[in-house]
């Protein structure tokens, strides 16, 4: 989940020290497995995280995206005439529109002891589903796939669309089964004489028992799933957690454990990590494997310290110096398979793959509030190569660095007693707002700096414990603060509304920001589909760099996004970072986490002569040949040409009424944020 300030700078760019804009592997190290390998990636449901589970579709773009490795996970359900289905949940009508169908069809049964209402497969024949469709069960995710002719597949169906890789049969409801006098084990046994069956795994501890011998001296590995630490195992009549002080126990009829990543990584109530516990690692010691679940790119509830970037969590379970998990199961398979062969293993000290430039967006500000001493030392600590400053100006003429000329977007003020100061501004579009020209310089380090939540609708936070940390920084501080980093290449100073404060409220901020050592960038605040010739040599007469939005590179309809970023990149904030860098040229990224675009920078996979499947560019428009007619996009106009007559080169006036020699640049500043 990682979120983004993302402007693109166009080829004909050259380093500046100091830009102004005025504006309206070697060798790989040895895996800390059980054995050595690397972990296995297991696809749950196939590609679970855009397509509705265990369908057609789920499954075929999993091996389309895998890993040479992949396992795809099935969880078996059977029907009325004993044929087994894969299907994510016991209840039909959570991921399949079996409600719609089969309206009067419901049942109520006891399931390990709780009563239970739904539609449930052993009520119906293999015929009698092939009516069904399936659909997402996670309402976060696509809808447009919903009415597409999913039917519910068999495992022979499964099997069929997923050869040369390994199969994964999970069997959750062996009690339940057979309540009813069906055997579960039959049919798996089964299964296994007529298919390659890589791993089965259950979490009745009877199940398992019942199977064992029969695959002692075989080449698939029974596997124990630990479910929610509370919850009892119905067997044994035990609860989960209680299995994990006797690991040989479970090592006596399995050869390794499933569990949830929490197991591993405890995350406290305010969604932040604890220390690990150590049973990876006890685990190991008892000749056991370990198989982590729950990962998904768009997990809500993912750590804050992974500044929303799902790969760094799969790193923190298979790279972190002392355990490696044995497996990950992902809703969002391609994802865990780059983590592992691309990012794994990787100092910051490792060969620089693609050039690219990263430019700070207010410093690191989706871990610090912007502008902030501490947003600027994450930067720099994240590889940033420029730094960047917003600049305002104060009543009493101080220009200091913050993402707003109102307050109320980046601080206090509106808790504080200045909001008795808050005012509408029709020149600048703002209402009721506290603008840094109304106070001096120290009332406005009375204030406290406030983290930016662009998506705070969504209840998707920045770094809540750091949400005042900080303190504002004058101009000359910034300055002097990047001339003292070292690892920084340049900074880049943007100035909001000059033309208004010059004229309007008598504040020279040009006169306070200007530098000899600068070159200029140019901001074009639309979505254009080309450039003119014509028009690229006007503006190279006058910038060194362009920025243009992300949808002028990859036309976006606003239906087929997730909060910000299209469905095509997979909640993947690197791959979608590869589409633009290095399938479309792209130069450099401004972005308020700094330390994914570094790290994507030093992949090992950008070296490889061909792109893996899992980080090879989505196609435009590759997932619409998916979806159902009537959930096809409208036709979308073109965007427009960037002509000569858009370019705009008024010159700025000073305080004094001078006329100011610098080009005008219209101000555009967009907030991006994708999982």
């Amino acid at each position: 989940m990682s979120s983004w300030f993302f402007y693109c700078l166009l080829p004909f760019f050259l380093l500046p020290f100091f830009w102004l804009c005025i504006t309206a592997d070697g060798g790989r190290a040895q895996w800390q497995t059980l054995d050595g390998n690397a972990p296995l990636v297991i696809a749950r449901g196939g590609f679970s995280g855009i397509f509705p589970d265990s369908s057609s579709y789920a499954y075929e773009f999993a091996v389309d995206t895998r890993s040479p490795d992949l396992q795809v996970w099935c969880d078996i359900h059977l029907t009325k005439d004993s044929v087994g289905i894969c299907f994510p949940n016991l209840r039909l009508e959570l991921a399949s529109a079996v409600d719609h169908v089969y309206k009067n069809n419901s049942n109520i049964y006891y399931v390990n002891g709780v009563k239970t209402e739904g539609w449930f497969a052993l009520d119906f024949t293999r015929g009698q589903l092939a009516a069904v469709n399936l659909r997402r069960q996670t309402l976060s995710r696509p809808e447009r796939f919903d009415h597409s002719k999913l039917p519910i597949q068999t495992i022979d169906d499964v099997v069929g669309k997923t050869k040369n890789v390994g199969l994964w049969l999970n069997v959750p409801y062996d009690a339940f089964y057979s309540q009813h006098n069906m055997s579960m084990m039959e049919f798996v046994i089964s299964v296994a004489s007529r298919m390659n069956v890589s791993y089965i795994s259950s979490p009745e501890v009877g199940f398992l028992r019942s199977i064992e011998s029969k695959f002692r001296t075989g080449t698939t590995k029974l596997i124990f799933q630990l479910l929610q630490p509370s919850y009892f195992e119905p067997s044994t009549n035990q609860t989960y957690s209680s299995f994990l002080n006797n690991l040989t126990f479970i090592k006596g009829f399995a050869e390794g454990i499933v569990i949830p990543k929490y197991y591993i990584w405890e995350v406290d109530n305010g969604l932040y990590l604890q220390n690990y516990t150590s049973l990876v690692m006890d685990a190991h010691k008892a000749g056991l494997q370990v198989f982590a679940s729950g990962f998904a790119n768009d997990d809500v509830t993912l750590a804050y310290n992974y500044s929303y970037d799902p790969l760094a969590e799969y790193l923190s379970f298979v790279d972190n110096g002392q355990f490696s998990v044995d497996g990950v199961l992902s809703d969002f398979p391609s994802s865990a398979s780059a983590a592992i062969d691309c990012f794994s293993h990787m100092g910051k000290n490792k060969i620089l793959q693609e050039e690219l430039l990263i430019i700070s967006a207010e410093g690191a500000s989706g871990d610090y509030p912007g502008c902030t001493d501490r947003a600027y030392s994450k930067a720099v600590a994240d590889g940033v190569d420029v730094l960047d400053c917003p600049v305002q100006i104060t009543s009493d003429g101080i220009p200091f660095c913050l993402g707003s000329i109102n307050l109320v977007d980046r601080t206090t003020a509106a808790k504080s007693n200045f909001k008795n100061l808050a005012t509408t501004n029709p020149d600048l579009n703002i209402t009721d707002g506290v603008f840094a020209y109304n106070l001096t310089w120290n009332q406005i380090q009375t204030l406290l700096p406030e983290i930016f939540d662009p998506f705070l609708k969504y209840i998707l936070l920045r770094n809540p414990r750091a949400t005042n940390v900080g303190n504002f920084m004058q101009l000359s501080d910034f300055l002097a603060f990047a001339n003292n980093a070292s690892s920084v290449s340049g900074v880049l100073i943007s100035i909001e509304n000059a033309a208004y404060l010059a004229k309007q409220q008598g504040l020279g901020v040009t006169e306070a920001s200007s530098s000899r050592n600068y070159e200029l960038v140019y901001l074009i605040n639309k979505d254009i589909s080309d450039i003119l010739n014509s028009t690229i040599l006007e503006i190279k007469q006058f910038a060194n760099a362009v920025v243009i939005t992300k949808r002028s590179v990859f036309p976006t309809n606003q239906a087929y996004i997730f909060v910000s970023q299209p469905w095509d990149f997979l909640s993947n904030p690197y791959l979608e970072i590869y589409s633009y860098v290095v399938a479309m040229g792209i130069d450099g990224v401004v972005t308020p986490y700094p330390a994914t675009a570094a790290k994507f920078t030093r992949n090992r996979c950008l070296g490889y002569k061909d792109a893996p499947l899992y980080m090879r560019p989505p196609q435009p428009g590759g997932l619409i040949k998916y979806m159902a007619a009537q959930d096809l996009p409208p036709a979308k106009a073109p965007n427009p040409i960037l002509t000569d007559k858009d370019v705009l080169e008024p010159p700025l006036p000073s305080v004094n009424g001078s006329m100011k020699l610098i080009p005008m640049i219209l101000v555009f500043q967009l907030i991006f944020m994708f999982f």
